[in-house]
This record gives structure tokens, sequence and C-alpha cells, in this order.
């Protein structure tokens, strides 16, 4: 895993290869992909002129087995997501499979905390998923050859776990990687001249938004219904079934509003506000934020975590409030046309959107957590807003709708536009820094790797003994 050489071609092959195994990790037992028929035609194909045998634990790592199918079925999984896998040998299948179950046990030796509430709510939002490719409970039962549901779910709830305890400790291991400017100045300069990467075209890009205005009175509909929700609740209906049956939030809906959070999770001021000033069982008033309005009913309080469940309900846009906004945007355009106004003073003093507005109204690439979008990668919604657009044009007014049917007009404008380029230091040093950053958390996992395996019980049985892997595994 450890990159023995600068050379640029070889740190973007690993680079790629090593975070490409990473994902893959925590795609590999999600089992919330439906298998198509083909994949099972493509194993067959794969496996066609291998001996039948019987399946049996082929490697131990910890506490954790492999057996010989699960080889088979992790081929599966990489199918069913439409990936090749004629490539991938039996060996390097292993290797990765070790790499999750060494990973998932370390996870346990190092306390990292996964709730059996978190893997609920896992299992209830890929369950729903899965029921709906395959139709019913009892078939998904039947695809994963389990006895019954209750057998079903105690298998799936250990895979998911085993899922996340790796995630976690992947995590773990990545997010302690920091690095300097002296770093990422040396990485730069160990890259020779004719192998330094070529950056494709890139733009910035800024906004102005104009939200049409909620009336009072469709306010305070929305009000009395969560009251009203509020009100059943107290009275012994199902928090969760409401969530599912009338809440606009659609990362939550499906697992009937749950979200788990502490003082530090990215979550808006307003709402973590109310949810910390809950007692456990007790259920808010409703409360607005840039989103709509909510009601939160806290379930547990475990030390500084909450589990809650939350319904949103967003007040009704008149017709006549999206007619005021779009002429707002189109007066707002014509004064930075005529030059009275800058677009970005604009945006400062007019935008509704907090996110941009201090910056001039320039969007953030959520990515690379700059302001630069590459053309090849830039979101289709947005390429089809920029892509005709020459540097300084202001788009005509546009309406964008999210996925809560929250309804809002803005205006585009490209303020530069960046033709494809042999990196360089200055202009690019994000991009170098995020390859320098990447190399030195590859070197961390190598390491880990190299550590753990030396201080872990890993055994691997028969014909795999004979396999060259990336890693130490058999401690020779």
């Amino acid at each position: 895993m450890l990159l023995k050489t600068i050379q640029m071609k070889s740190i973007m092959n690993k680079i790629a290869l090593t975070f490409f195994l990473i994902l893959f990790s925590s795609g590999i037992a999600s089992a919330q992909e439906i298998i198509k028929e083909s994949v099972q035609d493509t194993l067959k194909t794969q496996t066609s002129n291998q001996k039948q045998k019987i399946d049996g634990v082929i490697a131990k790592v910890g506490d954790y087995i492999i057996l010989d199918s699960d080889i088979d079925k992790a081929y599966m999984e990489i199918s069913s997501q439409g990936n090749s896998i004629k490539d991938i040998t039996r060996c390097q299948m292993l290797g990765k499979l070790l790499e999750d179950k060494l990973y998932a046990h370390q996870a346990i030796q190092d306390s990292l905390k996964v709730t059996d509430a978190e893997i609920k709510s896992m299992m209830d939002e890929r369950l729903s998923y899965m029921i709906e490719g395959l139709g019913s409970m009892d078939k998904v039962v039947k695809y994963y050859k389990k006895n019954s549901e209750e057998d079903f779910r105690s298998y799936f709830f250990d895979v998911l776990k085993e899922q996340k305890l790796t995630s976690e400790m992947q995590k773990k291991i990545v997010d302690e990687v920091e690095i300097t400017p002296e770093e990422v100045r040396n990485f730069f300069k160990t890259i020779p001249k004719e192998e330094l990467p070529v950056f494709g075209a890139e733009m910035e890009v800024a906004q102005i938004v104009v939200e049409p205005k909620v009336s009072e009175a469709e306010k305070q509909k929305v009000i009395d219904k969560l009251n009203q929700f509020k009100k059943e609740i107290q009275e012994g209906s199902s928090f969760a079934t409401k969530a599912v049956l009338y809440s606009q939030d659609p990362g939550s809906r499906a697992s009937g509003g749950f979200y788990k959070m502490n003082r530090k999770t990215p979550f808006v001021k307003e709402f973590k506000d109310v949810a910390f000033s809950l007692a456990e069982g007790e259920i808010s008033a409703p409360f607005e934020t840039d989103f709509g309005f909510h009601i939160i009913y806290v379930e547990k309080i475990k030390g500084q975590d909450l589990e809650l469940r939350h319904i949103l309900l967003t007040p009704t846009v008149t017709e006549e409030a999206l007619k005021e906004a779009k002429e707002k945007i189109a007066l707002i355009r014509k004064r930075i046309e005529d030059k009275e106004i800058t677009f970005a003073d604009a945006a400062r003093s007019m935008s509704d959107e907090k996110e941009t507005r201090t910056n001039g109204g320039a969007l953030i690439n959520p990515k690379t957590q700059d302001t630069r979008f590459e053309l090849t990668k830039l979101d289709p919604s947005l390429n089809s807003q920029v892509s005709n657009l020459k540097e300084g044009e202001i788009s005509q007014p546009l309406m964008d709708e999210d996925q809560s049917g929250k309804k809002k007009y803005k205006i585009i404008t490209v303020t530069n536009r960046i033709n494809e380029h042999t990196a360089d230091y200055a202009k690019d040093y994000t991009k170098i820094k995020d390859l320098a950053l990447k190399e030195k958390q590859i070197k961390a996992i190598g390491k880990w790797f190299d550590d753990k395996i030396k201080d872990t019980y890993i055994k691997i049985i028969g014909e795999y003994r004979d396999c060259e892997f990336t890693n130490n595994w058999l401690k020779k």
C-alpha cells in the first residue's frame, strides 16, 4: 500500500486504487443494491472452469471469519453496482475482505461507538429500498435464502454493523492525518516536470437568489397542522408513522424522521438549539428554520448524543409571491446590467441565500471546498444553466425547486473560466494539497495495516495460503 516512488503516474494510479477500495468496502456489504440476473451469469462465466467445492472457513481475523462463499458474494456485489470483475482475482478479493475484517476487529478494540439505534435506522432505510425493488419482505427473505424475516433481520443487522465498524475505523485513520504547507511544497517539487498532472477546464460561478415571501396565513396553517400532529402523538399516535406519511424532509422521511446528533454535528443552529433544550420523551412546539417548520421528539439522550425524530412541513407559496420574486430578481439583473451595482455587491446586499451571500454569490464546490468547478464533473443541472454563458454574462431569471418542493428564483454568472493546463503550484494549490494529503493518508493506512497485522490473530487456510497479498497477512 505504501507509495515507493513519487512519479506522478504511480501516485495517481495508487491513489485511485486505494480510495476505490476504501469506498468499495462500504458498498460490498450494503445489500441495498438489488442484484440482477445477469450478475449471476457473469459469476458463473468467471467460475465455470473452477471445480465445485464445499463452502467453508478460509480465513480468520480476530473473532471474524471469512467463508469461501463470501468471495462469491463480494463479486456479485461489485457486479450489481455496474463494475467489472474480470480483472479481480479471488486472492485480491480475499485480501480486500481481510482488510474489512481487520478494520472491524480493531474498531471494537478501540471502542469505537456504533449503536444499535444507528444500525436499526440504516436497516430500515435499506430494507425499504430492497422491498421496493423485490416487491415484498417475503421475497427479500427468499432472495437471501433465510428461513424467516427474523432470521434475515438478524443476519442483515450483523452485516450492517460490521460495515459501520469498518467505515468508522477507516475514517478514524484518515481523519488523524494532517498535512503542512511545507509538505505540500515538497510533494510538488519531487514530481518530475514531464510528469506534472494536467488539470481540465474549470469555471467559477456566482449566483443571486430571491425566495418568494410566504404569507403569515400560510405559515399559521402549517403551525396548526404540526400542533395537531403533536396532540395526536401525545394521545398515542406514532411519531415515526406521522413522519413517514407527512414530513417533507427527504433525508429522514423514510426512516420515520430519525436523526442522531451531538453538539458538533453540522445541523441548522435553530434546530440544534431546540433539540438540546428538550428532555427525553418530550415533543417540541412548532419552530421555524430556513427549511420550513418542524416539531422534534427526543427519543434518547446518551451523554452528549441525541437520538430524535422530526417532522418538517413547508408552507405553500402562492403564485402571486412567485411572480413578485421573479420581478425582483429581474430588477436586480437590470441594475447589474446597467452598471448601477456589481454582481458581487448585489449578492451581498440582496441575495436571500446565506451560504453564498457573504462571498459575493460565489458557489463553493462541495467536493473540493474551493470555488472552482471542473467542467467534465459539473452537476448536470448547473451545467445546463451555465454552459452557454460567456465570462461576465448574466443568465435570465431561473426558477429552482429543491427536493422538498421549495421554489426560488436566481440569476447566475460565470466569473472566471480557466482553460486546461499543466499543474501550477500557485494556481492549483488546493488540488496539489489534496493529492499530497491522499498520498500521506495512503502511507498512514499502509503503516496501520503493518502494525495491526503483527498484533492480531490472523489465519489463512488451504490453497489461499499460496496467494500473493499486498499486505503481509501470512506474516512471513
